[in-house]
């Protein structure tokens, strides 16, 4: 029984410094989101500093999500085994002196290192955040205690390209790293002081096979999909053997985890109808929400020639949206079927990447500060209720669990889109510009001379060189709103299946705050 969930007569109890607890639970966790996209703005600058080639520079990125990727299983296992009080403080001091070590970094070793070592640090951060905030707050509360930690979930990387471009250019690509200090010290005294322990540590068995394969698995497809771009997927020996093991990897791991008797992921959490629907929508949330942020900042830089801190402000109004979403619904989800929220706020997506696919290289920025709020407004009324539906009926000894595999599949979903949605960018970016090429030919051209020497001069290498940028921008450009239309319907695709979800009532048991 929870330390601060009920008391004897199995009524919820008001935790103690509930406020203090929330506002530093939600600075680890803006803390931890905000480095999956801040860094990546920097890197040209930390290429020069640190004499390392692109292809090198990748694994600054790469160290960080493979190891977080690792360590998210291991947090309910660690919370259970120590204590999530403990995980949690030890977990924000980690990933703060990772950070300060990063900003010190003067070689590529160091900065790979200590990514990876801020990567181990903050894997523990959102899931844990979130149990807590279900953990201090009565079931009625639930909507609104996700509004306030899916704020921060999903504003740390829509804000992220902007901040970090600022700091580049304004001080050094190191701030990036040493704006994480005053927030981890901050959230550190916090909760030192007010954290309650949700029940004390118990022990158990390690399950090191199971934790070995699901981790080599993860890391094989992080691996590949992070570096199959570059790579050019299949042809390379390296993409082909990361996806041989990953596979591997992760059919021994689902094989162990129904067969040991104290397997390392707990299968009862499949039991749950509603915890097993949602970890795959979160997966789609993943796909997209994370696919287009990945998309925006190459599009506005190198099609529209927006300079990096522009493309920051025109992009962050996105997060506005999902500010307002997420105020609606802690609302709305206490009058309204959670269902029909989720669907109300993948339409708003799909209408908003509709709006995307009307884009063109003459457009003004208007055009994507609003599908920008619309689509975080969409993904703010998805997020929220789903995160509530998915917890809601699950047994509370599973919720440590429950939250790292929850934010695990999310993180999945987003890698899996990313590299999905830039491979179709290059290869239809290179069909498109074959196809156009096609029709441009020395009888074209000189059809309208005039028009063309205001753009292009095709006597001279120069002028053909100038010509071909601008088939390979138009090109470029169809292709990016091919994406978009992928992605507009996978999201309505995944309408229908909203009736695999229940209409969720807390069951008693399935939380330490469910009895009223």
């Amino acid at each position: 029984m929870s330390d601060t969930g009920r008391s004897s007569q199995g009524r919820f109890e008001e935790v103690p410094h509930k406020g203090i607890i929330t506002v530093s639970v939600m600075l680890a966790t803006i803390m931890q989101a905000l480095d999956t996209t801040i860094a990546n703005v920097a890197l040209p600058h930390m290429q020069g500093t640190v004499s390392a080639t692109q292809d090198e520079m990748g694994w600054v990125l790469t160290s960080y999500i493979v190891a977080a990727a690792i360590t998210i299983p291991l947090t309910g296992w660690m919370a259970n085994q120590f204590g999530r009080r403990r995980v949690f403080l030890v977990s924000i001091v980690v990933f703060t002196v990772a950070s300060a070590l990063c900003g010190l970094a003067e070689t590529l070793p160091e900065i790979v290192a200590f990514r990876f070592l801020q990567g181990v640090g903050g894997a523990a951060l959102v899931p844990l955040s979130q149990a807590v905030l279900f953990d201090i707050n009565s079931a009625r509360n639930f909507g609104r205690a996700m509004a306030i930690w899916g704020i921060g979930v999903t504003m740390g990387p829509i804000l992220g390209p902007a901040l970090g471009g600022w700091l580049t250019d304004n001080y050094s690509w190191r701030w990036v790293f040493y704006i994480n200090l005053p927030i981890g010290v901050l959230a550190f005294l916090g909760l030192v002081s007010t954290l309650p322990e949700s029940r004390a540590p118990r022990s158990s068995s390690f399950d090191f096979f199971g934790f070995a394969t699901l981790s080599v698995g993860i890391a094989a497809l992080q691996l590949m999909l992070d570096r199959g771009q570059l790579l050019d997927w299949f042809s390379s020996t390296e993409i082909i053997v990361e996806a041989v093991v990953s596979s591997l990897g992760f059919y021994l791991f689902i094989v162990h985890m129904f067969t040991s008797r104290h397997p390392f992921l707990n299968p009862g959490l499949f039991k749950d109808r509603n915890f097993l629907a949602s970890n795959v929508f979160i997966f789609l949330v993943g796909v997209v929400l994370f696919a287009t942020l990945a998309l925006l900042p190459p599009l506005l830089q190198n099609q529209l020639q927006y300079p990096v801190v522009l493309t920051g402000l025109v992009t962050a109004p996105r997060g506005l949206g999902t500010l307002l979403g997420m105020m609606i619904v802690g609302r709305l989800i206490q009058r309204f079927d959670a269902r029909l929220i989720i669907a109300a706020g993948l339409l708003v997506t799909a209408y908003s990447l509709w709006q995307m696919t009307q884009w063109s290289l003459l457009m003004d920025y208007w055009p994507i500060v609003v599908s920008g709020v619309l689509q975080g407004l969409g993904v703010g009324l998805v997020y929220v209720p789903l995160s509530t539906v998915a917890f809601t009926t699950l047994p509370g000894p599973l919720r440590n669990e429950g939250t790292a595999f929850f934010n695990l599949l999310r993180n999945l979903g987003s890698s899996i889109g990313i590299s999905v949605v830039m491979f179709l960018l290059t290869q239809n970016t290179q069909r498109l510009h074959a196809s156009l090429a096609e029709h441009v030919t020395p009888y074209d051209m000189t059809s309208n001379p005039a028009a063309l020497a205001a753009h292009v001069d095709i006597s001279t290498a120069k002028g053909i060189a100038a010509l071909n940028a601008m088939i390979t921008n138009q090109a470029a450009m169809i292709a990016y709103i091919d994406d978009f239309r992928l992605m507009m319907l996978l999201t309505l695709f995944t309408i229908p299946f909203l009736v695999l979800i229940r209409r969720a009532r807390p069951q008693a048991g399935a939380h330490p705050a469910v009895l009223e």
